[in-house]
C-alpha cells in the first residue's frame, strides 16, 4: 500500500501555500515600507495562484487520486513526512506568529527564503508523484518558487 496518494500530496502542497500567504499577508500588514508592503501583496498572491492551480489539479483527479508508485514506501513516507514536518511554518497561526516576532526585514526575509526553499524541496520531490499531465503545472511553480527566492534574497540584500 503506498503512503500518499496524488490528492493527498496536492493537499499538503495546498495548506503549504496557504501558510505562505499567511506569512505574506502578516508582513504586508506590518512592513512600515511601501516598497516591502507591496512586495509582500505580491507574494501573497502569487502564492493564492498556486493554491488555485493545487486545487484544480485536485479536482482533475478520479476518486481519492492515484497511489504514489514508491520502491519503498515506508522510506519514502518517513522522508516526505520529514520534510513536512520540518518546514519552516507548519500552519498558518505558525506563519503569521514569525511574521509578527520578526526583528526587522532581514530576518522577515530570512524565515521567507527558508520557507520558499522548503517549498521547492518538496514540490521537486512531488512533481515526479502526481500524474504525468499535472508535472507541467507543478514544474511551473517549482520556477515560480525558485523566481521567489532570488527576489526575497535581492531585497535581504537590501536589508542587512
Amino acid at each position: 500500500m503506498a503512503v500518499f496518494t496524488s490528492a493527498e500530496l496536492l493537499d499538503i502542497a495546498v495548506g503549504i501555500e496557504r501558510n505562505g500567504v499567511a506569512y505574506y499577508d502578516s508582513l504586508s500588514q506590518t512592513a512600515g515600507d511601501s516598497a516591502l508592503e507591496k512586495t509582500y501583496e505580491q507574494l501573497a498572491d502569487m502564492e493564492r495562484h498556486h493554491i488555485d492551480v493545487f486545487e484544480q489539479m485536485r479536482r482533475a483527479l478520479s476518486g481519492a487520486g492515484a497511489m504514489v508508485p514508491v520502491e519503498d514506501e515506508a522510506e519514502y513516507g518517513a522522508y516526505l513526512k520529514a520534510l513536512i514536518d520540518s518546514s519552516v511554518f507548519t500552519d498558518d497561526q505558525v506563519a503569521r506568529e514569525l511574521a509578527r516576532r520578526a526583528r526587522g526585514p532581514a530576518e522577515a526575509l530570512q524565515l521567507a527564503l527558508g520557507a520558499e526553499k522548503d517549498s521547492i524541496l518538496f514540490y521537486t520531490e512531488m512533481r515526479d508523484l502526481v500524474p504525468q499531465r499535472q508535472r507541467e503545472a507543478v514544474d511551473g511553480i517549482i520556477k515560480e518558487e525558485r523566481s521567489h527566492v532570488r527576489q526575497l534574497s535581492d531585497l535581504k540584500q537590501r536589508y542587512s
